[in-house]
């Protein structure tokens, strides 16, 4: 799933003096600061942001808001050791200070020169847009989900519906020559839903949620072209209908297929970042030391792949301002490559892999993924369903954790079915998948043709910082996997 986008000329001369008021001098007398007390590395990230967001709670509006934010992050390395420091203001004074602290907090015996800046080119994945839609037409579009969803089935008794947007302004300036620059927009639709059903369990009554949404780096008319209000309030809607007649999950050890789309969220979690060069680096990750060698079946190929076009992870360059890559990291089982930043690529030998994301002006660069998922396979997905004589069908998850230097792994599943004899049958609650990353990967079996990405909706959390991402899979089957249930 390589993208073919075209590159342009990331420096706009007019675009950079226009948001952040910096020139070449002003950043070689910043850099040059950030380097006085000796250091092999400097670099300047300046950042510029305004978001937006409105939510409809019981078809009433409960909020809106507009805000901007702007600032520079100053980064100097010397060996393994990092000093940042950061300010809201970009006035002169405040830079060259900010560089300074920067600089006596890494302050080391290296002493380098600032080389010539070389303007960067890198792709041109997403449309440059602003935030000039009216908040009516925005406020327009969360009604028609608050609409729907309450259409979709009397049983739904609260709807709750939002919808963001950003845009952000990026500038990346270093020591070696970097001069990058990107605008990357961002919004995202929510929904969520909670369904009553007074009549179901015998009489006790049931009560059940749905979620549903999406987005990417496009502009608002994919919300009425592509992927509708409709279409995700009616998606919220479903998932908490359906949860009304489950019944408890069955517990043990058991054959589990994992539905396409957001199921890849286990891929990202329990191998994703394991993968990360940063935890490898320090011996953290339970994939340490495992480069060229057997992680898993020949099934398994994982690709972290920051080029797909109008995507919530994918990024024109990474916020070292490196080009983004479509990165093999696992392929027909096969270990082959680290995510890295400039930091874990010098230190360990490794090649550049545009990885290096950080959540603002504020926060340090490090390893990240854009939009992970496993490549598909050859299987049909229906044949994958009916060679399971008892097993789990995960179709969603809500949530998980997983330790990384075991690669232990607890998810939970927020719409599953039972397989039974080759066909999915009632649906089931409170399942939990247990297991190990890499050992699990050596379970798979069959992967299917149906690759599918999520629909822009996920936040990857790492050291307290939060970036977009997107996941995805095809179907995949796991021969043996333990599942957490209180049923029979």
């Amino acid at each position: 799933m390589s993208s073919s986008a075209t590159l342009h000329t990331a420096n706009d001369p007019s675009h950079v003096q226009s948001h952040f008021g910096i020139d070449t001098a002003l950043a070689h007398r910043c850099l040059a600061a950030a380097l006085s007390a000796g250091g092999e590395f400097a670099e300047l990230y300046f950042e510029s942001v305004t978001s937006s967001s409105i939510g409809v709670d019981e078809g009433i509006v409960k909020s809106a808001s507009q805000s901007h934010s702007r600032g520079c992050g100053i980064r100097v390395l010397s060996a393994e050791r990092t000093g940042y420091s950061y300010t809201d203001s970009l006035e002169e004074d405040r830079l060259l200070h900010a560089a300074k602290t920067a600089a006596l907090i890494a302050s080391g015996p290296a002493t380098v020169q600032v080389q010539g800046f070389v303007t960067a080119t890198v792709h041109d994945l997403y449309p440059v847009v602003g935030l000039d839609a009216e908040i009516t037409a925005k406020l327009a579009l969360v009604q028609r989900a608050d609409h729907a969803a309450r259409a979709y089935d009397g049983r739904v008794t609260q709807v709750r519906a939002g919808f963001s947007d950003e845009v952000k302004h990026i500038l990346i300036v270093a020591s070696d020559g970097t001069w990058a620059s990107d605008t990357q927009p961002l919004s995202r639709f929510s929904v969520s839903v909670i369904a009553n059903d007074s009549q179901a369990d015998g009489g006790k009554g049931a009560t059940a949620r749905g979620s549903g949404g999406g987005g990417g780096r496009v502009t608002l008319d994919y919300y009425t072209t592509t992927r509708t209000p409709e279409y995700f309030a009616e998606e919220a809607a479903r998932q908490a209908i359906v949860q009304l007649t489950a019944k408890a999950a069955p517990a043990g050890e058991m054959e589990v297929v994992l539905g396409p789309g957001w199921p890849g969220v286990l891929i990202h979690e329990a191998v994703g970042h394991g993968l990360e060069a940063d935890f490898n680096r320090k011996k953290q990750s339970a994939f340490a030391g495992l480069m060229d060698q057997r992680v898993a079946t020949d099934k398994v190929s994982v690709a972290d792949n920051g080029t797909m076009p109008n995507r919530r992870g994918s990024l024109n360059m990474d916020d070292e301002g490196t080009p983004t890559q479509n990165n093999l990291l696992i392929e027909n089982g096969m270990l082959r490559r680290y995510m890295s930043d400039k930091l874990s690529a010098k230190l360990m030998g490794l090649p550049g892999t545009g990885s290096g994301r950080r959540e603002s002006y504020s926060s340090i660069p490090m390893p990240r993924m854009t939009n992970t998922y496993m490549l598909p396979g050859q299987d049909d997905p229906a044949d994958i369903l009916r060679s399971v004589k008892r097993g789990l069908f995960a179709a969603n998850f809500s949530g998980g954790s997983v330790d990384i230097t075991n690669g232990k792994f607890v998810f939970a599943a927020s719409e599953a079915y039972l397989i039974e004899d080759g066909k999915v049958t009632a649906p089931v609650k409170g399942a939990m998948l247990i297991g190990n990353g890499p050992e699990a990967l050596q379970y798979v079996s069959m992967v299917g043709h149906d690759l599918a990405l999520d629909e822009g909706i996920g936040t990857c959390g790492k050291r307290g910082q939060g970036v977009p991402v997107c996941v995805g899979a095809p179907t995949i089957k796991l021969d043996k996997m333990t599942v957490g249930g209180t049923g029979h």
